[in-house]
Parts: C-alpha cells; structure tokens; sequence
C-alpha cells in the first residue's frame, strides 16, 4: 500500500501522496492542497520545497556526498573529461568511444562565434563586467541561429544547440577578457581540447603564445567538473523557472547566468579572495577574523565556509584542496593566500563555535586561488563558474522540456500590504507619504 499522509485543516482531513527517491528520501506532494482546501506552503527560499523531480544529480548534504547520473563526483574529477561529464549530465550515460569522438568533433565545428557579434565587444566598455558581457550574448545567439530556437526542437536540433553553447561559452569568455585588456582576440585552434584551447585563447599574443601547462590544464578540468551541476541551486532553478514558459535554451541559460553573479553565489569565491586579501593586508591576524566573525555585533562574515546544503564537508572542497595545493607546488608559486586559507581552515575547524555549527570549508574557499594561480583575474572567477555550470543548466532544461506534466512555474505569495481602500483624488490627499 502506497504511503500518505494526513493533514488536518479546518476540521478536514486531507490525505497527501509521499513520495520516495530511489535513494529513500520522501517528500509530501501538496500539489493539490490549494485546490482542495484553498491553502497554500510557504517556504521561504524554497529551504524545505521540492520544486520537480529530476534524474541528473544527487546530493545528500547530510553525508557530504554529491553524484552525476549515479557517479559519485570524486570518480569524474579523477578519471573523467570536463567535455565526458557535458556528456553524462546532458544524455543521462557515459559515452562511448565513437559518442565521445563525435561530441567532442562538434565542439571544434561549433567553436566559433559569428563575425558580425564582435562588433558587440567593441560596444561595452572596457569597464563592463565580463558575467553582463557573458549573460547578453549568450541571449543574443538566437539573433544568430534563429532556427535553433523553436519551441519544441528535434533531438538533432537540441544537440546542435548544447554543443554550441558548451562550445562558444569559452570563445565568448576568452574574447571578453582580451577586450578588457585591450589585446587583439585569438580565435580557437582545433588542434587543441577543451581546456587547452580555452587557455590559449584567454592568454596567447602576436609576441607570446601561450605554453599549454599540463597541470594547470588539470586543476582547471578539475574545478569546471566540479561545478557542472549542483541540483536545484539558485541559477538552475532560474533556468527552469524561465525555461517553463517555453522560453528558448539561450534566454533561459541567460537568466541562469544573472542568477550565477551574485555574491551569495557564482561570485562566492570571488569573496574569499577579498576576504583574504583583507585579512593578509592587516597583517594576517587569523585570530582576529575568527573572533570577528563569532561577534553578533559584527558584520564581518567568514566567506567559504558553511553552505546552504552542506551540513558535513562540502565533497567538493576536500579535491580542490589538494588540487590547489599540487598545482601551487608544481609551478613553484608560493601564495601566501593559500597559507592563510589553510591557517584559518584550521583554527576554524577546532574551534567549536564552527565545529557545532558544521561550518565547513566549501568548494569556493580553495577554487579562487587555482584561479589566481593560472592567472585569471578577480571579476572573471564568476565567468569560470558560468563556464562549468553550463551543462547542468542544459541537462535541466532538456529534462523539464521531455517531461510532460511540467507546468509553468508561477509560485504563490502570502500578501501583506495595505486592506482594500478607496482612491482619493490629490486635492483631498493630506497626508504625506514616509
């Protein structure tokens, strides 16, 4: 016998569908509790709603433990390909050679970006921030492959459209950044994978090409499988909230990418940096943020540790760790932010104020020094985490689109304003509006 539960209300009795994951985990379904007794949840922040079910990712915050299509994430930032794991969240299964070699030929055919769109950067400002430059162009490929944006695509069509934007992501990146710097663009070799050609664009010049460096190429493969999918996080959640409507996947994906750029986000790691490098500035007094972030009374918070998820170790933070760690010792780099990070780690993890309140490290504490190690500049460490996300969001719009009984979000509100008054006309208005 299927399990339910019972809710009373008003004197009623309404019996309610659980629901069970595969991993065990149960939900109530309330979906019809509005039209059956004219009540609404409310959750604010969705901490305690589930929005959909979806097959693409795994998380269980209580166990640290976060998994692509069953895989457990430890196994793919080993063994897999950043280009592999598109494929794995996208199809829902490891390809096969001759998959892999297709997927990956198509990322070569689609690497370019329309002539015509450069005239785009030379409209921002050098100024602009490369996630506004990002967001818009992605929106503005459908300006540029009109037939690719149909409501309903062929599975042809769709594939054509996640390969171009995984592909081009990159292109569009690497070209915002030599903007910015006022170098000419270095368009994409086919000679080169997915990481490798990346790099190359963003850091080879007319007088000094780029050396592909093994290790970096590896930390950078590392991070962007590390942040290709998270479950129902702010940005992908955007994507699905817009993607309802039936908007195409490039105005979907774009909305996913304003979502990403906030700090309590994609720029996460972007505020560790500054934290660090506050704190390094003020001559690297641990104790001192330690007892600053303790202090009710104080508004310092200590960024990178804790997450909204995550009630043990963020899995994700103890590979990038050792990443960090192997990479800064391959290149002979000595950072002295990194040897901060790992002086406030360990304080913090003794102390029991976090200990208790399970405020571990997560992936954003160590992923920015990776990125100031390769070279990549501070307001760009959000693009990276756009880069990455990018198949997660597709995989999830491409999974509400073939599920038939998605609807389009429209979430509810508990109203609090003012009680039905009457208009009264400006001559007879005395009172001044605080």
């Amino acid at each position: 016998m299927a399990e339910s539960a019972k809710i009373n209300i008003d004197g009623k009795e309404i019996e309610c569908p659980v629901v069970v994951s595969i991993e065990g985990e149960k939900a109530i379904d309330i979906s019809k509790l509005r039209t059956t007794t004219g009540y609404i949840t409310l959750d604010p922040g969705f901490g305690n709603t589930g929005s959909c079910k979806s097959a693409i990712t795994y998380l269980d915050g209580e166990k640290g433990i976060l998994r692509y299509r069953g895989i457990p994430i430890e196994q793919l930032a080993e063994y897999s390909s950043f280009v592999e794991t598109s494929y794995l969240l996208i199809h829902g299964h490891l390809p096969t050679q001759s998959e892999l070699d297709k997927f990956s030929l198509a990322f070569n055919e689609h690497s370019m970006i329309h002539e015509d769109m450069k005239n785009f950067f030379d409209a921002y400002p050098s100024t602009t921030h490369p996630m506004a430059i990002l967001s818009a162009m992605i929106c503005a490929l459908s300006a540029y492959y009109p037939g690719l944006i149909k409501e309903d695509p062929t599975q042809e069509e769709f594939d054509r459209i996640a390969v171009q934007l995984l592909s081009k992501v990159r292109t569009i990146t690497a070209f915002s950044y030599k903007k910015s710097i006022g170098e000419p663009f270095v368009y994409p070799r086919y000679d080169l994978r997915y990481v490798p050609n990346f790099l190359n664009m963003m850091f080879s010049s007319p007088t000094h090409p780029y050396k592909i460096v093994d290790e970096v190429a590896h930390a950078l493969r590392v991070l962007l499988i590390l942040h290709a999918d998270h479950e129902q996080n702010c940005s992908t959640s955007s994507v699905r909230l817009v993607g309802s409507s039936h908007a195409n996947l490039y105005a979907s994906i774009s909305a996913g990418i304003c979502a990403l750029w906030g700090p309590l986000h994609g720029g996460a790691n972007q505020a560790v940096i500054e934290m660090l490098e506050m704190i390094h500035q003020d001559g690297d007094n641990v104790q001192k943020y330690i007892a600053k972030a303790k202090d009710k009374e104080s508004s310092f918070r200590l960024m990178g540790f804790g997450h909204r998820v995550y009630r043990n170790f963020d899995p994700r933070a103890k590979i990038i760790k050792k990443c960090a760690d192997d990479l800064l010792n391959k290149l002979g780099i000595h950072d002295p932010l990194l040897d901060l990070a790992k002086r406030l780690e360990e304080v913090a993890l003794k102390d029991d104020y976090f200990v208790s309140r399970k405020l571990y490290p997560n992936v954003d504490f160590y992923s920015g020094i990776i990125y100031r190690a390769v070279g990549i500049p501070l307001n760009m460490f959000p693009v990276m985490f756009a880069i990455g996300r990018m198949p997660g969001w597709i995989a999830h719009w491409k999974e509400m689109m073939e599920d038939p009984s998605t609807k389009i979000g429209r979430p509810f509100q508990i109203y609090t304003g003012e009680a039905k008054h009457d208009y009264v006309p400006i001559e007879q208005r005395s009172y001044f509006h605080k």
